[in-house]
């Protein structure tokens, strides 16, 4: 008797070279297991026929259908033969060239599984030259489907090479040799959730026996992808709190007390209370690891100073590592006039009991750069704000206490811990967003952090509002909105102008994060738009010249030398500048309250938290901020909807789950998280909330009886392949 597979059977060994050469060019695929987590999209019953009026272009699709005319004709020397088949909905032509000995087998009548990519042509959908398979002739059809899937037909997602028919021929072989595998959970806690056991719900998904064992097979796989994230997760927190720390408590006549009688303005209720989380967990022995996330101006960056300074009061140093130079010397102007004389420690002006600030970028020359690493390793700088640079090598720190990564989702893991290991134990960490998270997407990924939240704004902070300009149906909104931009510079305020790209020469989709281009390429149906989008070095002349002609407009885009950039941010802060036509260079940590409007040009190419993130430069200061969205888009696009609901609340967790539902878990928490997406197939953090919540409950008390999951082999297996794959890479944030 040949010996049973298990999930990590090559595919070769199954099903032969030529079957697994082809699963792994189409899908990937390289095991028993990739095979059977290719879980099917949905169901036909037997006798039931697929629906082809639903097709669209451009879809592979496979169709279960009744021929109903065939036609063989000669035209420019080549045979055509066209075959129509219909499953009561629809029509659907098939077409093969020079093929006339398909004829006799295809006959009138017959029924079959037709598969491959949906075209039009004269306004009639067809496949050309389909992958195929006929119901034998005095054949039941419903027992030759259940030949295929038992009582229903899985169909699954399919390539051009490989149609569904033929994945569910090969998921039928391998399950036939498929041993009983073993058993993630104990059958106490399987019997008290109400599932299947591995196996069984592995056979259920993909041949069951009823729409309902379906259901339930997929809520236990579902939930299984969900337990095993959330063990790897609390892993990391136990091991977190194992690891030791230098405790950081805070001075009472220290710098902490001496910058909060320096502040301007009184600290929100929630600035208070994430700072006391903050406080508790850096006072403990062993390292903190929490997520400060807040909606945009919620005043972040003045806790994370707090924080920082109470490092400083303990001898210790702290590290901002930000994404860009533009946010990097952006912190550091506002943090040092925060501080004033407590930043200038050693200088005439500088307080005795204070520090320094210093700044390090890859464009600093080099007498600068050795100023800075000097300081840096002398301990005499306590707090560092940098880009990259602070990950080199020679770029070594006194005593580095705490590590604050701004705009987290920008950095790989490889980043983060490149400077956690500057430090002689490990340091606390603290990361930051300031695109909202709904709850549970950030219970699933950063479920190993703990979580602080700002949603109330500081005093002084005054609403924004935004409209839509639908530049095609009303064009002369948009001349208005040029007039309204000087309006406002003659009431002595300033105006950012944002565009998509910043010269003609570039893509369409050059300048945008990855999950931008994933919506414009979604939007335009996997093409790139033809359509030329707005660039910066085209616009702010144009600008200048014609309908802010009088008016000091500067461009400001990444291209720029770091010395221009700081210049023209400089003298935009200054008021020197009136209008800044800009790329999504500012789309973080830029603030100028004087500046009280902003207009967004092809708003449709940016996603919801961009917009968001974008429009929070505005509304800093005493006056009422006001943000156009300018799009092409047609009214009842998919793009347009998303500017709506941008223009329609203010509110970052809100739009950050209309985000969520329009893109992938990965494109809104950026790219170098995206190797979850490749893990999670079925969970979806959204959808599958209560699943989530009982999946943490599960894994945390799992890991709080057996840290190691000695006694549970098979989940110990399965969380030790998912934290060496990609996917660990996203959640593993240490």
């Amino acid at each position: 008797m040949a010996p049973m597979s298990t999930l990590e059977t090559p595919l070769k060994k199954e099903l032969g070279d030529r079957t697994a050469t082809a699963l792994t060019k189409a899908f990937g695929m390289e095991t028993v297991g990739d095979l059977l987590r290719h879980y099917p999209r949905r169901y036909v019953a037997r006798g039931e026929l697929s629906n082809i009026s639903e097709l669209a272009e451009g879809e592979e699709a496979t169709v279960l259908a009744e021929i109903a005319a065939v036609h063989l004709r000669r035209a420019s020397g080549r045979t055509i033969l066209e075959v129509v088949v219909t499953d009561g909905s629809a029509k659907l032509w098939l077409t093969f060239f020079n093929q006339p000995w398909r004829e006799k087998e295809l006959r009138v009548g017959r029924t079959g599984m037709f598969a491959g990519k949906v075209g039009l042509f004269n306004g009639k959908r067809q496949l050309s030259h389909p992958d195929y398979q006929l119901i034998p002739d005095g054949d039941d059809v419903d027992e030759a489907i259940s030949g295929f899937a038992g009582k229903f037909l899985a169909v699954y997602p399919s390539a051009a090479k490989f149609p569904s028919w033929k994945v569910s021929q090969c998921v039928e072989i391998v399950l036939d040799g498929l041993e009983d595998l073993p058993e993630y959970l104990s059958e106490e806690v399987r019997s008290e959730l109400g599932y299947p056991g591995f196996t069984e719900a592995l056979r259920e998904i993909h041949q069951p026996t009823s729409l309902a064992a379906s259901t339930l097979a997929r809520e236990a796989l579902t939930f299984d992808e969900a337990l095993l994230l959330q063990l790897l997760l609390a892993q990391r927190r136990a091991e977190y709190q194992s690891m030791p720390a230098i405790s950081r408590k805070i001075r009472p006549d220290g710098l902490v007390a001496r910058f909060e009688l320096l502040l301007p303005f009184t600290l929100t209720e929630g600035q208070i209370q994430v700072c006391a989380e903050i406080e508790k967990d850096m006072s403990a022995t062993h390292p903190m690891h929490r997520l400060l996330q807040g909606e945009v101006g919620s005043g972040k960056t003045v806790v994370a100073l707090r924080a920082a300074l109470a490092v400083v009061d303990s001898g210790g140093q702290a590290a901002f590592l930000a994404p860009t130079e533009v946010l990097a010397q952006q912190h550091l102007k506002t943090i040092s006039k925060l501080l004033g004389p407590l930043a200038q420690a050693g200088t005439l002006e500088g307080d005795a009991d204070g520090t320094q600030v210093v700044l390090l970028t890859g464009s600093m020359n080099a007498q600068q750069k050795r100023d800075a690493l000097s300081k840096i390793a002398s301990g005499e700088a306590g707090i560092v704000i940098g880009t990259h640079a602070l990950l080199s090598q020679g770029a070594d720190f006194f005593d580095l206490g705490l590590v604050i990564v701004d705009e987290q989702h920008r950095f790989g893991v490889e980043q983060r811990d490149a400077l956690r290991t500057k430090a002689k134990v490990p340091p606390h960490v603290l990361v930051m967003t300031a695109t909202p998270i709904p709850r549970t997407v950030a219970m699933t990924i950063f479920g190993d952090l703990e979580i602080s939240t700002l949603r109330q704004l500081p005093s002084g902070r005054t609403p924004i509002v935004t409209h839509v300009i639908p530049v095609l149906e009303k064009p002369h909104y948009l001349d208005r909105a040029w007039q309204r931009i000087r309006e406002e510079v003659e009431k002595g305020h300033q105006v950012y102008v944002v565009a998509p790209r910043i010269s003609a020469g570039e893509s369409e989709l050059d300048g945008m994060t990855e999950g931008d281009k994933a919506i414009a390429r979604l939007m335009d149906g996997g093409k790139e738009e033809k359509i030329p989008l707005t660039s910066v070095e085209e616009l702010a002349p144009q600008l200048a010249l014609g309908p802010l002609k009088g008016l000091s407009v500067a461009p400001l885009h990444g291209r720029q030398s770091s010395d221009l950039k700081e210049a023209t941010m400089q003298a935009f802060a200054e008021g020197k500048i009136d209008v800044l036509v800009a790329t999504t260079v500012i789309e973080v940590g830029v603030d100028v309250p004087n500046a009280s409007m902003m207009v967004i040009m092809d708003g449709d190419r940016f996603g919801v938290s961009q917009l968001h993130q974008l429009r929070g430069r505005v509304g800093r200061g005493s006056v009422t901020g006001l943000c156009l969205l300018v799009s092409s888009a047609d009214e009842s696009s998919n793009a347009m909807v998303r500017l709506n609901a941008v223009a329609s609340t203010v509110d970052g967790f809100e739009l950050s789950r209309i985000d969520l539902e329009q893109r992938s878990e990965g494109d809104v928490l950026g790219k170098a998280q995206s190797g979850v997406r490749s893990h999670l197939r079925l969970l979806k953090v959204l959808r599958d909330e209560p699943l989530i919540e009982k999946a943490r409950l599960i894994g945390t008390k799992l890991i709080a009886q057996d840290s190691t999951l000695s006694r549970s082999p098979a989940l110990a297996t399965a969380v030790a392949q998912l934290r060496n794959e990609e996917a660990s890479s996203f959640v593993d944030k240490g």
